[in-house]
Parts: C-alpha cells; sequence; structure tokens
C-alpha cells in the first residue's frame, strides 16, 4: 500500500480511543469507511498504541483484495493507428488513408473545423 492511501486510513481511524486491537480499528473503520476496513484486514493481531504504528504497518502488509476489482480485458481488434501504432516513424504520417470512412470523408472535417474556427473567432470580435 502506499503512504498516501495509510495516511487517509490513518485519518479515518482518528477518533478511535487508542490502545485498540485489531478488531476495534476494524469495526470502528467498517463504521466509518467499508474499504479503510477492508484495508485493515492485513495488519496483524497485535494491540495498538498509535496511529502512526498502523500507518507504518500498513506500508508493509498486504492489503486484501476487492471483490469489485477484475483483471484488466485483454485488448480487442486492431490498435488505433494500425500497423503503424508501434512504428516510431512511420512514412505515412498525415496522409488521408485509402480506408477512411465514406459516410465521414477528410473533407467533412476539415470543413467543419474552419466553419468553428470562424464562427469562434467571430464571437471573439476579431
Amino acid at each position: 500500500m502506499d503512504t498516501q492511501r495509510a495516511a487517509e486510513i490513518q485519518a479515518v481511524l482518528e477518533g478511535i480511543a487508542l490502545p485498540a486491537q485489531k478488531s476495534q480499528l476494524i469495526d470502528y473503520a467498517r463504521a466509518q469507511d467499508a474499504s479503510v476496513a477492508r484495508d485493515l484486514q492485513g495488519l496483524p493481531e497485535q494491540e495498538y498504541g498509535r496511529l502512526d504504528e498502523v500507518g507504518q504497518l500498513l506500508t508493509l502488509a498486504p492489503t486484501a483484495r476487492t471483490p469489485e476489482s477484475r483483471p484488466p480485458l485483454p485488448e480487442s481488434g486492431k490498435p488505433p493507428g494500425g500497423p503503424d501504432y508501434l512504428t516510431p516513424f512511420p512514412d505515412d504520417t498525415g496522409r488521408v488513408r485509402r480506408d477512411a470512412p465514406r459516410q465521414n470523408p477528410p473533407s467533412d472535417a476539415i470543413e467543419q473545423a474552419s466553419k468553428t474556427q470562424k464562427r469562434q473567432k467571430a464571437e471573439q470580435g476579431g
């Protein structure tokens, strides 16, 4: 766990009476924020006299896996740039592709951008 998350958990635990057992920390955290209670599961069973002690151990302790976190989905389809996606200096940069969609030709996009720029300039008083 990173130190920022450990500090956030310490802030949630600010109102607990110390010293406290791990189970007391978890019960208090569950009343405040359920995700904090899950993060405290990895702490060792002992009595904690200071919140700094909890924070230090949190940066070392493994956190419980949350049920809503899923592994990333596999990539689907071709990459956005086609075969040039991994080419550092492609030869055809800026050219109109042969497979450009007919319902949205590049000339329409340029014309639309020009109209937008003219409208914005007129609105700005230029």
